[in-house]
């Protein structure tokens, strides 16, 4: 029987401890978060008049073996009742908008749409698919998603579609950003099958099998594109803490920053507090290598060589109907304006989330990312009432909204986004190797290393456990 440390209360730290919990090997877990609050960027608003309001994600994809393994975790934790999902025929789901040369303009979609020229581009998109398969796979190990994109689409969707997919997600440079590290189904497709459009239709190579549960199984009946809970993502961290709470395995501490780590006779001496035989499961960021002993140096420098973007988020309640289209919301190429990657449409993906005594419009403003210091300067000294001039600015500039918010949060999110820089997966597969040479008992969980979506970070979780007990959870 083992006690285990989880170092970090984010969802990555969460759900390792989630796990653990599940196994008879482990006697005991202790979550170390350094923060007053868990969950890290699920971080969510719920007024007193009901209305809700996402500071991180505010959504998540249903889709694959990461989707499925997050919706039963969702089912087990009794929160299947509180689903909110939206369908792929939802407005939300077919209408997403780029903001390009001062207009906005529908993303094609359908076959209609792919067959005709349709601004931004000055080609059928249906072209560049159909040649794709005549390009030759490239010889490189690895290269940056813009690279990739220009040789096999061709530049144009590189430097609107695929620069503002990048800045949405990563908030990051699609000409800095590895496609094997970010898109690493693109890279597979190309490596297997010699080409995007084949690998897409005969499948790009194994992937985790993950069965789906009562919820997974419903949202592929009902077609789910994505989902959010009734109080918000937040409730997703709340359920798994009390969860742990309950198990009697769990003790979680808050304000519990650790400041060192070094090996003992019996397993970690952790900051300050001793711990018999303890083997930390790390969700280990940047942030955290300090801490770690100098006999784990090269772990160190490979930790500290993983740059993050400062992201702002700002929230808006707008009184009334608003917005003159429908949709997900727009982004914006680096091309157009390097301060604004997006703005959210919440209202129409969750009505729900509106407050109820009447009608309101809720938009989210993500501005800064890997242009945040060129943009606004240094985080420590930008105002909030600056970020809330330029997220206002951009939605009467881009949406035509001349009224004032009712309601607005502005939320910095300093070094939020990991950026998977080209070469990315040859520091994560040193990482793992130095591990591994020296039996260390450590595992890498969170977002810096495969895959920065929540869904994505939660597997993380699961799958550091099942490496570290040698079993299935």
């Amino acid at each position: 029987m083992r006690t285990i440390a989880v170092l970090g209360g984010g969802i990555g730290g969460l759900a390792a401890s989630y796990y653990l919990c599940k196994s008879p090997q482990v006697a005991k877990v202790v979550v170390l978060e350094s923060s007053s609050r868990f969950g890290g960027w699920l971080w969510t608003t719920r007024r007193s008049d009901g209305a809700v309001f996402e500071h991180g994600p505010r959504g998540i994809r249903p889709a694959g073996a990461v989707g499925r393994n997050t919706l039963n975790m969702v089912d087990d934790l009794g929160l299947g009742g509180e689903i909110l999902p939206v369908t792929y025929s939802h407005v939300a789901s077919k209408s997403r908008y780029l903001y390009v040369n001062k207009q906005l303009h529908r993303m094609p979609s359908g076959i209609s749409g792919l067959l005709r020229t349709v601004p931004p581009f000055s080609r059928p998109l249906l072209l560049s698919v159909a040649t794709e398969i005549l390009v030759k796979k490239g010889k490189e190990d690895d290269e940056t998603i813009h690279s990739f994109i220009s040789r096999r689409l061709g530049k144009e969707l590189a430097d609107i579609v695929v620069d503002s997919l990048c800045r949405g997600v990563f908030a990051g440079d699609c000409r800095k950003l590895s496609v094997r590290s970010c898109f690493p189904l693109f890279y597979n497709a190309e490596q297997r099958r010699g080409s995007l459009t084949l690998g897409m239709l005969l499948g790009s190579g194994p992937s985790p099998v993950v069965p789906p549960g009562p919820l997974a199984q419903r949202s592929i009946k009902e077609s789910w594109a994505q989902w959010s809970l009734r109080r918000g993502l937040e409730s997703l961290p709340e359920s798994i803490t009390e969860y742990l709470l309950q198990s009697g395995k769990v003790q979680i501490h808050r304000d519990a920053a650790v400041t060192h780590i070094s090996p003992s006779a019996s397993g970690w001496k952790v900051s300050k507090t001793d711990f018999c035989d303890v083997t930390p499961v790390c969700p280990l960021p940047p942030a955290l290598s300090a801490a770690l002993p100098s006999s784990c140096q090269p772990l160190v420098q490979q930790l500290q060589d993983i740059s993050s973007v400062t992201v702002a988020v700002v929230n808006l309640e707008y009184e009334g109907s608003i917005l003159p289209v429908m949709g997900f919301g727009h982004l914006l190429p680096s091309s157009e304006d390097h301060g604004v990657l997006g703005v959210v449409y919440d209202s129409v993906s969750f009505p729900q989330h509106n407050r109820p005594d009447g009608q309101s419009t809720r938009l989210t403003v993500m501005m800064g990312g890997a242009w945040f210091q060129d943009v606004f300067g240094d985080p420590d000294a930008v105002t909030e009432e600056h970020l809330l001039a330029r997220a206002t600015e951009a939605v009467q500039c881009h949406l035509g909204v001349t009224t004032a918010p009712s309601w607005s949060w502005v939320a910095l999110h300093r070094d939020c986004i990991p950026q998977y820089y080209q070469g990315h997966f040859r520091r994560v597969e040193s990482m793992c190797n130095f591990i591994k040479e020296k039996n260390l008992s450590l595992s890498l969980i969170g977002s810096s290393y495969g895959g920065v979506s929540v869904n994505d970070v939660i597997f993380s979780g699961r799958t550091a456990v099942e490496e570290l007990l040698g079993a299935g959870v």
